[in-house]
């Protein structure tokens, strides 16, 4: 498979070499992260004069002794080299049995650089400060960007090429398949790996069906706002009553696991959270088509999860705001900044691009305000509105928001 370098990822690795901390890649499944643990090792061997690597694949049979922490640490211990700087890297940790014993002892006695990936079900990071007696850090990964799509394909932004970026995402895996229905099978199976075994194993579920069905329903429901109440009400059926209980445990493993990521409500003029109605977007937009078909397009949802998960990529936390019963797409926040964004397909109609504007021009702070769609056109601005071109936005703002 032809590989990319997917530099700033790489870079904050980098830039934590010689920290104390476990440093923790997590992400969904086939996101990256052995081949970011790979091009780290690489690094490392051509970069820092007298380093000893001691990486660990479990993945590969020759691993297969080292499947219990007692294994797993001797055999580390066995390769330390005094004199040395000692990096410490394993990939699918999880495949190892109280694998997080076998950390906290190699991390106790504070001569190794470590570094792990594990399975997304398997090392959340809801559970990393439980797992880990010492301080970690988390990386998180996610699918290719539109711009890392173009990077693979050696194509520039067009609206050719975008298309085809919503239909086939950033699932890199499924790239080596010419044919449009071996991608999807491939996505597809992921996905059902990440559902059906995964999640199904950590948390020894017995509705599997209930799993799939929601979520199936969430896909289809992508930008839409939801209840845990309204979700068990329509998946239930007049033999199968589902609880609200059941409904919200399995949301939460399928948030724990990256396949959904959870947007809540922000009232702007009251500065407050809002704990009812919340949206899910999908880690990757292909997994819809993959899953559901791409006959019943929706082109305006796929585009609002695209730039979703691209601002979580550039490391903002998100919220909808809310500002008397208008609907402002995204409030991003990081650090000191905030940006209120608005997201659309096209605004080439002037009702479509009233109505897009309408909630941006109620704001009255003086926060940045964007509006995204497919314009064509370089950035014009209209009443302190900043609208930029989608395609624009992902590729020559890479990263940052300015």
């Amino acid at each position: 498979m032809k590989l990319i370098e997917r530099a700033q990822y790489l870079q904050r690795l980098i830039d934590v070499i010689g920290t104390p901390d476990i440093k923790v890649i997590t992400g969904i499944r086939r996101s990256g992260k052995s081949k970011l643990m790979e091009a780290l090792k690489s690094y490392i061997e051509k970069n820092i004069v007298n380093c000893n690597v001691i990486h660990i694949n479990f993945n590969l049979p020759e691993t297969e002794q080292l499947k219990t922490h007692t294994a797993l640490y001797e055999y580390i211990n066995c390769l330390y080299i005094e004199g040395s700087q000692n990096f410490v890297l394993i990939d699918e940790i999880q495949m190892c049995a109280d694998f997080e014993k076998a950390v906290n002892w190699i991390h106790s006695q504070e001569k190794y650089d470590i570094f792990i990936t594990g399975s997304n079900a398997f090392l959340l990071s809801s559970d990393l400060a439980t797992l880990f007696t010492g301080r970690t850090l988390e990386l998180h990964v996610f699918p290719f960007s539109y711009s890392e799509y173009l990077t693979y394909y050696e194509l520039e932004n067009s609206p050719a090429n975008f298309d085809k970026y919503i239909f086939e995402g950033g699932m890199a895996g499924s790239y080596v398949y010419r044919n449009d229905n071996d991608k999807y099978n491939y996505i597809s199976s992921v996905f059902d790996t990440l559902v059906v075994r995964d999640i199904k194993q950590k948390y020894n579920i017995r509705k599997t069906l209930l799993l799939n069905r929601l979520s199936d329903f969430m896909m289809d429901n992508i930008g839409n706002l939801a209840s845990v109440r309204s979700l068990a009400k329509s998946l239930s059926v007049s033999e199968d009553s589902i609880t609200n209980k059941t409904v919200n445990s399995y949301l939460e493993y399928l948030c724990n696991a990256f396949a959904f990521y959870r947007i809540k409500r922000y009232d702007i003029k009251g500065k407050k959270y809002l704990s009812s109605n919340e949206k899910y977007y999908l880690s990757d937009h292909s997994f819809r088509y993959a899953k559901l078909g791409t006959k019943n397009m929706d082109y305006g949802r796929v585009i609002e999860n695209i730039v979703a998960i691209e601002l979580k990529r550039r490391g903002y936390e998100l919220y909808v705001g809310v500002l008397y019963h208008k609907e402002i797409d995204f409030v991003a926040v990081r650090r000191n900044e905030k940006v209120y964004i608005q997201v659309a397909d096209s605004i080439s109609d002037e009702q479509t691009f009233n109505r897009e504007v309408s909630p941006l021009l109620s704001i009255r702070d003086a926060y940045p305000r964007i509006l995204l769609a497919r314009t064509g056109y370089e950035e014009y601005q209209y009443e302190g509105i900043r609208i930029i071109d989608l395609g624009q936005w992902l590729t020559e703002y890479s990263q940052k928001m300015k």
